[in-house]
């Protein structure tokens, strides 16, 4: 029997030299990208004083137009899409100074003060540092931490999941945040709020390789406020050209706070970047 193998995740010490690095890289991208680019920051645990890391240099990108960024590809960096998370492109850049992961995203994204939470609280939070770096050196220890779940992110990423979430909590995180459903407990909230705002029957479970939960034309959102799922929405790109709202769901403790008006909004402004055209 053949065994499988992964990608080895290995942690290194911290090296001062990966803030010089992100600055070589942040002028580079300053560069590139002229008056779009708005803001660059150091984030991931490269920018943590202090604590072990991958080497790899995770960067967030701020930018006036997400598709200008694009322009990146003729600059040593791969477009590598949304991955779970709507209006936030991922490049990638790997060469002999530097392994850079790049999110571009353009200002009122969540995914900025999302991040910044939660490296400004480790950065100030010797005990948190201390136990993020003890759960991720055990982590590692299993050598399937490299195994990529559902062909995205590696199992190495998700078993941090829940120590990012509780650490974001304790920085008083309650901006608004938007994700692709990935992690296991963002589908149980999205079937959750489904089934008790939309009556789906209880007895009709979904199942991931239903074409409606497996296909590329259909997208389902979750909506954060702070670290809570309060709203929901099943879109169809039907054609190629037209985005569908199938199904929007708000969790019953927080309706009436105008949720469902802001998931509509930031589809809207996927749909439009998606060149799907207005919402129906």
């Amino acid at each position: 029997m053949n065994k499988k193998l992964y990608k080895k995740i290995v942690l290194f010490p911290y090296n001062p030299d990966w803030a010089k690095m992100y600055d070589v890289e942040a002028e580079d991208l300053r560069r590139f990208l002229g008056p779009h680019c708005l803001g660059l920051h150091h984030m991931g645990s490269t920018s943590i004083p202090r604590l072990s890391a991958k080497q790899d240099l995770d960067i967030m990108c701020i930018v006036d137009d997400l598709k200008a960024s694009l322009v990146l590809q003729g600059h040593g960096f791969t477009y590598k899409g949304e991955g779970n998370i709507p209006l936030r492109y991922f490049f990638s850049k790997n060469t002999e100074r530097s392994k850079v992961n790049l999110h571009v995203i353009e200002p009122d994204h969540g995914f900025i003060p999302w991040n910044l939470a939660f490296r400004d609280y480790m950065r100030t939070h010797e005990d948190a540092r201390n136990a993020y770096q003890a759960l991720k050196r055990e982590i590692v220890q299993n050598e399937s931490s490299g195994e990529r779940v559902q062909n995205m992110m590696p199992r190495y990423t998700l078993e941090k999941g829940q120590f990012i979430i509780d650490t974001i909590e304790k920085a008083g995180f309650e901006d608004f945040t938007i994700n692709f459903c990935f992690h296991n407990s963002e589908w149980e909230s999205y079937h959750r709020i489904r089934r008790e705002q939309i009556f789906v029957p209880a007895g009709k479970p979904y199942v991931l390789d239903d074409p409606i939960y497996s296909a590329d034309n259909h997208f389902h959102f979750v909506l954060y406020k702070g670290t809570k799922v309060v709203a929901v929405a099943h879109v169809e790109a039907v054609n190629g050209s037209e985005a569908l709202v199938r199904e929007l769901a708000v969790d019953t403790p927080h309706q009436g706070k105008g949720y469902d008006l802001r998931l509509i909004e930031i589809i809207e402004k996927w749909a439009r970047i998606k060149d799907l055209g207005p919402l129906s």
